[in-house]
């Protein structure tokens, strides 16, 4: 059967494109393989109405709410491939192929960790990325920011909002004087002994045998488009902080036309808020082209 918008991710930006297309009686489908960037977490916050709910709810919940629709359809794996085709694109999942005529990329970021023992089995749990996101939680505790590169001075700025700070420098780099006083200026402070393993809760144990206990660590993983296909189709990508992401336009259209983006593989930084805003625009425009075309 051929579609007239295919989604490929089934995360918050995907859902709520979905959700668009579907109101416009639009046939979807969505192609989702089950791995949401922030699986590892056990609350979702700064989402407005579900501050503090289980990710994994929210996502069931919306998915359950868009699947009442009845020309929407949900195909449980891996898009593995996508090409441009005759009036739209064929994309493939484990051999079979499956035609759009507008194409949604909501594929995520996976997230390439500091190499410290420890720490991935805390992720989402007592080791973070986003202030936003979980910083109030920490209940003004003492925070911990594991540097990975000169950008973890933005880190490390931020955080005193959220508790006393400080920076484990980890034999990453060195601040330079302005930067001294900087983080002077916002009371955080400076750890330069390298890091042995992350223990506890969120207690870091130092090479020269100190340990320090903080309510919650932060660190900035690379991130990595999670899937080939906006490569294979030719999208423009822009180098972020952390990560490539995919370039678009206002109204989350990529390079190529009839080929929309949304989500944090369309974003340097993202949320589930933003995700879902996002997944709103990108859902209209892709119903826009499909009535009128590239503008």
């Amino acid at each position: 059967m051929d579609y007239e918008a295919i989604v490929i991710g089934g995360s918050y930006a995907g859902l709520s494109a979905a959700l668009q297309l579907a109101r416009a009686r639009r046939r979807v489908l969505v192609i989702d393989e089950g791995l949401r960037r922030n699986r590892f977490a056990e609350h979702s916050h700064g989402f407005l109405t579900q501050d503090g709910e289980d990710p994994a709810a929210i996502a069931t919940k919306a998915r359950a709410q868009l699947m009442a629709y009845p020309t929407v359809e949900w195909l449980d794996g891996r898009a593995d491939g996508a090409a441009g085709d005759e009036g739209g694109f064929a994309v493939s999942v484990a051999g079979r192929s499956f035609a759009g005529k507008a194409l949604v990329l909501a594929t995520g970021v996976k997230d390439h960790l500091p190499d410290i023992s420890g720490l991935g089995e805390r992720w989402g749990r007592s080791v973070f990325h986003c202030p936003y996101c979980h910083g109030y939680e920490l209940d003004q505790g003492p925070v911990g920011v594991i540097a990975v590169s000169p950008l973890s001075l933005h880190h490390a700025l931020m955080l005193p909002d959220w508790g006393p700070t400080t920076l484990l420098l980890n034999g990453v780099f060195e601040p330079d004087e302005n930067a001294m006083k900087d983080l002077a200026r916002r009371g955080a402070v400076i750890e330069a002994t390298p890091i042995q393993a992350i223990e506890g809760h969120a207690d870091v144990a130092l090479l020269d045998g100190r340990r320090l206990s903080f309510a919650g660590l932060f660190t900035a993983p690379r991130t990595e488009i999670a899937s080939p296909i906006p490569e294979q189709l030719g999208c423009a990508l822009e180098d972020g902080p952390m990560g490539q992401f995919i370039r678009t336009d206002a109204m989350k259209q990529t390079s190529i036309a009839g080929v929309l983006a949304c989500g944090d593989a369309a974003r340097a930084a993202g949320s589930v808020a933003l995700s879902v805003g996002d997944g709103a625009m990108a859902g209209a425009a892709a119903h826009r082209y499909l009535m009128f075309g590239a503008p």
